[in-house]
């Protein structure tokens, strides 16, 4: 084993106790690699603002824990059976785990596998979950212990935030996949200006995107989201300027066949309630797809003949697999990817609570955030 330095014995971090409704900062212990393990000086941790609502709906199994799923820093141990070679690389972590062998973990769908879980966030699965239970522990400290197989270098032209947010990167591309975007490439995506929504429009051009409708509640906003896009022509569709009974009166689905007369060929929705899931998929040309990742817990207001004369899609789907990851890495590593204007906000990790406030209320623009736990 590559033995951590005699001062690393103890550390600061960010803890999730049950029934609390916010974060503590306590010092703990730092984490012991075991033999196919390494350790991770973290420097950048970014942040989710769903976390806490998962926390409240007991999906942390084991408290207290470090959360934070989204880690990114240097390597500066490894365990006796770990790859050594990893040891002063710079590297991100892969969070999502799974075992391996199943049916779904074989066919580019480890997010499906019964021992489903996440580094720092919650867990999913129905089986037994052993590998959550020593690895629940994440990112918002100044260490982190991850196993080497789930460990990326960066490549060098690849910063620690962007690198702590490949996996919201790479969240975007499974949903562009799944949209599998058909001529001509008219893509709408909702809720644009949040963190899957700007992800998307980043990466939507690799994915057959050849025009895009951007919806969200602000039109200045909105705006701010051009350049983004490249040269793909955007169109913008601001809530705040439908009819006030547009979530009744089908407004939105009015405003999107102005834009786009043929209709969508795909969306890519996040919307996390409301109306404007529906509205957009009755936007969808024939044959179009909508992709939903937003957690929309409102039913869907259409018959299956009506789907299958249009001959739509619906497709449902959370998460990311290693394939989505090394696909974003490459990207960046090209340098036809740039994703350092997504990241809007920095936090210390003191100001940790303050973070997920920000992210929760969105009372000022925000596309991504990260903390970094080496600030004071």
């Amino acid at each position: 084993m590559t033995h951590k330095d005699s001062n690393m014995s103890d550390m600061l971090a960010a803890r999730a106790h049950q029934g609390a409704t916010e974060l503590r900062l306590e010092r703990v212990p730092v984490p012991e690699p075991g033999a196919r393990d390494v350790l991770i000086k973290v420097a950048s941790a970014g942040i989710a603002p769903g976390m806490m609502k998962l926390l409240e709906r007991g999906r942390f199994k084991h408290l207290p824990s470090t959360p934070g799923h989204e880690i990114a820093g240097v390597v500066v141990a490894a365990g006796r059976e770990a790859d050594a070679s990893l040891v002063g690389r710079r590297v991100r972590v892969h969070p999502m785990l799974s075992c391996g062998d199943c049916v779904y973990c074989r066919t580019d769908r480890q997010q499906l596998c019964a021992e489903t879980a996440m580094i720092g966030h919650a867990a999913f699965g129905t089986g037994k979950l052993e590998l959550y239970a020593r690895y629940h522990d994440g990112g918002l400290a100044e260490y982190a212990r991850a196993p080497d197989w789930l460990v990326d270098p960066l490549p060098d032209n690849v910063g620690f935030d962007v690198g702590a947010k490949v996996h919201d990167l790479a969240n975007a591309v499974r949903a562009l996949k799944c949209a599998a975007i058909p001529e001509p490439g008219r893509l709408v995506i909702t809720a644009a200006t949040g963190t899957m929504g700007t992800a998307s429009i980043l990466l939507a051009r690799f994915y057959g995107a050849r025009s895009l409708v951007l919806v969200a509640r602000s039109r200045e906003r909105l705006e701010a989201l051009r350049p983004l896009a490249g040269d793909l022509p955007v169109e913008l569709v601001a809530l705040d300027e439908l009819a006030p009974d547009w979530a009744e009166s089908q407004g939105l689905t009015r405003r999107l066949r102005e834009v786009l007369p043929g209709g969508a060929d795909a969306v890519l929705d996040y919307f996390p309630g409301g109306p404007g899931t529906m509205q957009a998929l009755r936007a969808l040309a024939l044959g179009g797809t909508l992709v939903h990742m937003g957690g929309n817990a409102v039913p869907l207001s259409l018959t299956v003949a009506e789907a299958m004369q249009m001959c739509w899609t619906i497709v449902g789907t959370r998460a990311c697999t290693r394939s989505d990851t090394d696909a974003v890495l490459e990207l960046l590593a090209s340098g036809r990817l740039n994703a350092d204007a997504l990241i809007t906000h920095h936090f210390p990790l003191a100001e940790v609570n303050r973070a997920l406030r920000v992210m929760l209320d969105r009372s000022e623009p925000i596309w991504m955030a990260v903390v970094h736990p080496g600030q004071g």
